[in-house]
């Protein structure tokens, strides 16, 4: 997958140009009816389709203090649009000037550096521009003005829920992976990179990889069964999420760990995709190293029963 970086590369591209644009955090269900409604006109056409999203997620700018937790951060959704099968992505910087931008000079930028611009599909609900005062009519009208079709997806129902990024937060929150891999069309998976940690778990025989996750929205704390991909290969583990209180006080921050089953090599800076198998114990205190140790212990036997099953 190619991704472009600003709107002028657009004119490096072969016409006709069909866009799906979106913010597609999560790449949802609802998300995925837009990109492959987009992808399916353009290849009737002999177009080329393109995916036009955002980074970072505009209400980390505009409202930074109510931002919800992601469900995606820029790189796990760039390898969820791939794994669409895309073969291009523009990824716009959306900052405090991109954010200034008068939705009709945003269109004629997108219509100036398409050779030409066939059609824009977005979901029905999306807004744009500055102060989001553009929206779907507003994009039917330009569309007629500049000469090219419009499209807004209708909402998407999974057993009676509307599928949305807030459903699917409110899911994972509450630890129902169930409902959020319905909405999402697969399963949950947080993507971090692995950062250096205080090393206590190498020194009690149980060297954790610490996740730096990218604001991506937590389960609820506690123990679980867990699968990790790393460059594509498939390991088992044991997760710990929470505040670790038997080694730390502190409570600013929860720590996402995961213990590999039968795993040895140094994967510092490198991104390990997480996926919450089962859910094996609530995170609590232990009055001793020696108590937490085997507590573990029986975590890492009841692992591998699992893996064995």
């Amino acid at each position: 997958m190619e991704i472009l970086r600003s709107i002028p590369e657009l004119s490096q591209l072969r016409g006709p140009i069909f866009l799906a644009i979106g913010v597609f955090d999560g790449v949802h269900r609802g998300h995925q009816a837009v990109i492959s409604t987009s992808a399916r006109h353009a290849h009737s056409a002999d177009g080329t389709p393109v995916v036009v999203t955002f980074d970072p997620h505009p209400e980390r700018v505009l409202r930074p203090e109510a931002a919800p937790h992601l469900l995606t951060a820029t790189q796990h959704k760039i390898a969820l649009i791939r794994a669409l099968d895309v073969g291009h992505l523009l990824m716009i910087e959306f900052n405090r000037d991109f954010a200034s931008t008068p939705p009709e000079s945003f269109v004629e930028q997108l219509v100036g550096n398409s050779k030409p611009l066939r059609e824009i599909c977005v979901g029905h609900e999306w807004s744009f521009g500055k102060n989001r005062t553009g929206n779907l009519d507003l994009l039917k009208k330009l569309g007629a003005r500049f000469d090219f079709n419009v499209i807004g997806i209708s909402s998407v129902s999974v057993n009676g829920t509307v599928v949305s990024s807030t459903a699917i937060r409110r899911a994972v929150e509450k630890g129902d992976f169930l409902k959020a891999a319905e909405m999402l069309g697969r399963e949950y998976t947080i993507l971090g990179t692995v950062v250096r940690g205080d090393n206590l778990g190498k020194k009690i025989g149980y060297p954790t990889a610490n996740l730096s996750a990218h604001s991506e929205q937590f389960p609820p704390n506690g123990v679980y069964f867990a699968e990790a991909r790393i460059n594509d290969v498939l390991y088992h583990g044991v997760v710990n999420l929470g505040y670790r209180p038997t080694v730390s006080r502190d409570k600013s921050e929860r720590v996402l760990e995961i213990y590999l089953l039968d795993f040895n090599r140094d994967i510092y800076g490198q991104d390990v995709e997480i996926r919450f198998v089962r859910y094996l114990r609530a995170e609590q205190r232990f009055d001793s190293l020696d108590a937490l140790t085997q507590q573990i212990d029986a975590d890492v036997r009841q692992a591998r029963e699992l893996c064995a099953a």
